[in-house]
């Protein structure tokens, strides 16, 4: 695939690295809802999120942005973004079962990515597979008493078939690309994900608290062991294969 997509959530032009940074810092709040033809019920982990915005740094532990039960924060610092793992139950069960892994180190994982320039200046040129972004001029909509832009996410199936996502979101919060949402510029604010048979999620920014953060509150927690991009990538390949093996047998 041309790009990573994250479920979340979209990017900047090349020239956004000459724009002044954000200087936004606050809380955002966000509501979960199923807005599909066939209703569900969210899980309660679910229903609410929180961010955190300093400047161009987000930080989150809400499930809705790390996607899994096993990520208990992610922070997007500029064009880097470090999430913190938690694979005890996992080290756990493989070791239960008398599998060795290559890594000796912490179950508690920090996992370091960093956009390339190239990447980021790919993220809005239309393709028919991946995902880019396209940016709607002149349509513009208020979520949370904040006046939100209208970008649409292309993503594509293995058919080249485009299932488009709408993100309201606003450029004048955060840094000039999000990983938490896809590379869109700023803080998205409001977007629907199809999940299929006529589901549908929604989260929406419900309270813009500005003023609430300090730059101390963007820490991570510790007790971390950190690796770069390529030594998680080795060693979830491993676990991937050792758990299909064990699954297989």
């Amino acid at each position: 695939m041309k790009k990573i997509l994250v479920i979340a959530a979209m990017a900047v032009l090349s020239m956004g690295s000459l724009m002044a940074q954000n200087t936004f810092k606050g809380i955002i709040t966000y509501s979960v809802t199923s807005t599909g033809e066939t209703a569900f019920n969210v899980p309660e982990q679910m229903a609410t999120a929180e961010l955190k915005v300093y400047d161009d740094k987000v930080l989150t532990s809400s499930m809705v942005f790390t996607n899994s039960p096993m990520i208990n924060s992610i922070l997007i610092d500029g064009h880097k973004q470090f999430s913190c793992w938690d694979l005890s139950m996992i080290f756990m069960y493989l070791s239960q079962n008398d599998v060795e892994l290559d890594y000796k180190g912490s179950s508690k994982i920090l996992a370091k990515t960093e956009l390339k320039q190239s990447s980021i200046d790919s993220l809005t040129i239309p393709c028919t597979e991946g995902y880019y972004i396209e940016y709607v001029a002149g349509e513009t909509k208020t979520v949370a008493g904040i006046n939100a832009k209208k970008a649409i996410l292309h993503v594509f199936d293995d058919e080249s078939t485009d299932h488009p996502i709408v993100i309201w979101y606003s450029d004048e919060m955060g840094p000039d690309v999000n990983l938490l949402f896809n590379g869109v510029k700023g803080i998205g604010l409001e977007y629907s994900t199809d999940l299929g048979e006529g589901r549908q999620l929604t989260l929406t920014a419900t309270e813009v608290k500005k003023g609430k953060v300090k730059e101390v509150d963007m820490l991570l927690p510790s007790g971390y062991e950190e690796l770069s991009e390529k030594e998680f990538t080795e060693l979830f390949k491993q676990i991937s294969e050792e758990m299909q093996y064990l699954q297989e047998e």
